[in-house]
């Protein structure tokens, strides 16, 4: 019987993305009516359910930490070609759409999907512990990245508003991709021991105690149908986003929400998976995951923008407000007192998701 119901879903993670994908072709810059927008969503989920299934399998071949990174950066290459798109076709009402989204993947990351990993675990066995320098690494380059490209035009001269001048906006683009670049061969390369899961004595596991390895042709299947379900989340999310937006501006709500909704459609795969990596006591894996798309989301989102920006005719608003600059620091600050002792319980998991709460009724009702 279970033999059975793991061959069936084998071929439901198969089908859907080849399915949504078609689904994406066919609806592709087409002005979609509220039914087709409602099957459109029903297909939207199932590529990111399949997308999850995916990465997973990779990440039994590749072992940690390759396997989250494949999916954080599978994720948020296809998450800056949509904020492209679509900051090409909104003109000037999409010019602070890159800063809403990563500032939002930043705080769902970093207080959503942490926070909800820790309590998951810490519910079901009583302590979270993790690998401390590997994630107060990676905490590290998120505050130095986030606060280099979303603070600082908030308070530079050279150009009016909070925005950077083109100088100041190549400095941001390459330190980001600098920075990126140097954490991602210190997960992977140098340092790969920090970024394993540990147990509660602090011992590193180097690798799955459980089930052996898919095989290469297996892991090659999936990498591809990986990539073709995200193209397919990303490509139908554009697809539902007029209507989004239009939600949003019949309930007369800040457009920032759109950047809001936009990051949570994209960053559901990395959730999922985090909240399965936790149930089964592997925090760590659900850390990297976290922390990993919200690095990768300033560090190659910037550079887009910055690269996007010499033919996009409106401006590239990139400073944040004084309340979210507020809830920033308030999660820098938070993640550091969570990184420290190496472990974690309910108390921080729900303190995290409190700030994330925060951010959500600040952007709905600023």
């Amino acid at each position: 019987m279970i033999t059975k119901l793991r061959a069936a879903a084998a071929q439901w993670t198969v089908v859907v993305p080849v399915v949504s994908f078609v689904v994406l072709v066919l609806t592709w810059h087409e002005d979609l009516p509220g039914w087709v927008v409602g099957v459109v969503a029903c297909f939207l989920m199932g590529a990111v359910l399949a997308a999850v299934h995916h990465a997973e399998v990779i990440a039994h071949w590749s072992g940690e930490p390759f396997g989250s990174l494949v999916l954080a950066v599978a994720v948020t290459v296809i998450e800056v070609a949509l904020i492209v798109t679509l900051m090409a076709d909104g003109g000037e009402k999409s010019s602070t759409l890159a800063r809403d989204t990563v500032f939002a993947a930043v705080m769902i990351t970093c207080n959503g999907i942490l926070g909800l990993s820790i309590l998951v675990t810490a519910v079901k066995y009583r302590t979270a512990v993790f690998n401390a320098e590997g994630t107060g690494a990676a905490l590290a380059c998120i505050a130095t990245l986030a606060t280099l490209s979303l603070v600082l035009p908030t308070f530079t001269t050279s150009s009016p508003g909070p925005q950077f001048s083109t100088t100041q906006l190549t400095y941001a683009a390459t330190a980001s991709l600098v920075v990126y670049g140097l954490f991602v061969a210190t997960q992977t390369v140098r340092h790969r021991d920090y970024f394993l899961a540990v147990t509660p004595e602090g011992r590193v596991l180097d690798e799955e105690e459980h089930a052996s390895p898919p095989t290469v042709r297996a892991a090659g299947v999936s990498l591809l149908l990986l990539a073709v379900a995200l193209v397919s989340v990303v490509g139908l999310a554009k697809g539902v986003s007029p209507t989004i937006e239009k939600a949003v501006d019949d309930a007369g709500l800040p457009h920032a929400v759109v950047g809001v909704v936009i990051a949570m459609m994209v960053l559901l795969p990395e959730t999922i998976a985090a909240l399965r990596a936790a149930v089964r006591n592997r925090v760590q894996t659900s850390l990297n995951l976290a922390l990993g798309s919200a690095l990768a989301s300033i560090g190659l989102t910037i550079p887009a923008v910055a690269i996007a920006s010499t033919w996009l005719s409106g401006p590239l608003v990139l400073g944040l407000g004084p309340a979210h600059m507020v809830l920033l620091t308030l999660t820098v600050v938070l993640g550091i007192l969570t990184v420290i002792p190496r472990r974690a319980t309910m108390l921080q998991g729900a303190v995290h998701l409190a700030v994330l709460a925060g951010y959500m009724v600040l952007a709905v009702n600023p």
